[in-house]
C-alpha cells in the first residue's frame, strides 16, 4: 500500500499547539494550507527537541559564511502566531520519528513527521516497512524561526516547576520530593 502523504509546500500556518490542560495536554503540530489542515500528535519532549534543532540549524546557517540566504536572528513581527489551534484538532496519527532537514534549492527547513510503530527495533531500519503516512511541512525560514519560538513558549506554559525540587506541581497538590543529599 503506498505511503498517504500529508505535504504542506509553503504552509499558510505551521505551529505547535495543545489542547487539554496543563498535566495532560496533549501536543500537536498542525499545519494548514487553504482549507486542508493537519495535525500529528506529539510528545512534549518531541515539541522541545524539534523547536531547539530548528533553531540550533538557523543559527548555523546564519554563521555559516557560504551561505547566500538571509536567515532572520530574531523572527519578523508580522509570523508571530499566538492564535490556538485551528478547530477541530483531527489527529491523522502519532508521531515517532521525525527528521529535519535544509533544502538549499528553496531556502526551506522541512519537517518530516512518521507514525510511532509499537514494537520497533531501532537498530532494525533496513527491515522496516514503507510508513503508512507522513507528514511533511516545507517553511520558509521566517516562519521556521517564528515556529521554533512559539513551540518554546507552549512547551514552558504548562505546570509551574516547585522551587525546591524542580518536579512539575500540580494545581491539587505536589509532594515535594527532594534527592537524598538536600
Amino acid at each position: 500500500m503506498p505511503t498517504l502523504v500529508h505535504e504542506f509546500d509553503w504552509p499558510d500556518r505551521v505551529v505547535v499547539g495543545t489542547v487539554g490542560m496543563p498535566g495532560s495536554r496533549t501536543f500537536y503540530l498542525q499545519a494548514r494550507s487553504g482549507t486542508r489542515t493537519a495535525s500529528v500528535a506529539l510528545e512534549k519532549e518531541q515539541s522541545a527537541v524539534l523547536a531547539e534543532t530548528i533553531g540550533r540549524l538557523l543559527d548555523e546557517l546564519m554563521a555559516d559564511p557560504d551561505n547566500r540566504y538571509s536567515i532572520p536572528a530574531d523572527v519578523p513581527a508580522e509570523l508571530i502566531d499566538d492564535d490556538p489551534l485551528d478547530q477541530p484538532v483531527e489527529e491523522e496519527f502519532r508521531a515517532g520519528s521525525m527528521r529535519l532537514s535544509w533544502d538549499p534549492r528553496t531556502a526551506q527547513v522541512v519537517v518530516e513527521a512518521y507514525p510511532l510503530v509499537e514494537g520497533d527495533e531501532p537498530d532494525q531500519e533496513d527491515d522496516q516497512p514503507e510508513p503508512a503516512e507522513v507528514l511533511v511541512v516545507r517553511m520558509p525560514v521566517g516562519t521556521a524561526r517564528a515556529f521554533a519560538q512559539r513551540t518554546r513558549v507552549v512547551v514552558r506554559s504548562g505546570r509551574p516547576l516547585c522551587p525546591r525540587c524542580g518536579q512539575p506541581m500540580d494545581a491539587d497538590g505536589h509532594e515535594c520530593v527532594l534527592p537524598d543529599d538536600a
